[in-house]
């Protein structure tokens, strides 16, 4: 007989009540902070998933498909989905400048600071070692949140052709979601079977 898997003690229960627009505004302000390139997708799923239990493991991935599917930078759209679903339209614009304001005051600071030592072998260094860093941590995070999709030839052949249509024929995003989308939903839709069991389970 088998027995359900435990819940992860590690990720905390979702909150009670409404989140504070404080709250909201200080988590996203310490992502906009401390994130760098890709790897701004494991600080999110890091903060919203494990830390704070806004989201849970699938709805942090449905509102990452999302955010890459919208024009814009994947961060800032995450930050105004989950802002959003949190506290309405003033959620989403505190999330969002929470998240953009520590780049934006960096990138300035930094753009001068950069002008003037563009060519010192050791800044071009750490710059190659933090885009590094941030390849891995993106690779490792898709692994984490990619882990129910590896679960199924079908799911793996969606992910094998968007790869390949993407990285190697270098298709545009834009085709490739009104294509391989679409037939993803046609694959997945529900059966006519399964929505009565479900409207009739006896």
């Amino acid at each position: 007989m088998s027995h359900p898997a435990p819940a992860d003690a590690t990720v905390p229960a979702p909150p009670s009540g409404p989140v504070g627009f404080g709250e909201i505004f200080a988590t996203f302000l310490v992502i906009g902070a401390t994130s760098f390139g890709g790897g701004v997708v494991a600080y999110l799923r890091n903060a919203l998933v494990l830390q704070k239990g806004w989201l849970d493991e699938e709805r942090f991935l449905s509102a990452l498909e999302i955010a890459q599917a919208l024009p814009g930078l994947n961060a800032t759209n995450m930050a105004i989905i989950v802002g959003d679903r949190l506290r309405g339209i003033l959620g989403a614009i505190i999330a969002f400048i929470g998240i953009t304001l520590p780049g934006a005051a960096l990138i300035m600071a930094l753009g001068v600071a950069y002008a003037s030592n563009a060519h010192n072998p050791y800044v071009n260094a750490a710059l190659i070692g933090v885009g590094a860093a941030a390849v891995g941590m993106l690779a490792a995070v898709t692994l984490q949140i990619g882990r129910k999709q590896f679960g199924s030839l079908i799911d793996i052949a969606i992910i094998l052709v968007t790869v390949g249509l993407v990285s190697f024929l270098h298709v545009s995003l834009i085709w490739v979601l009104l294509t391989v989308g679409p037939a993803a939903v046609l694959i997945y839709r529900p059966r006519k079977e399964a929505a009565a069991a479900e409207a009739d389970p006896t």
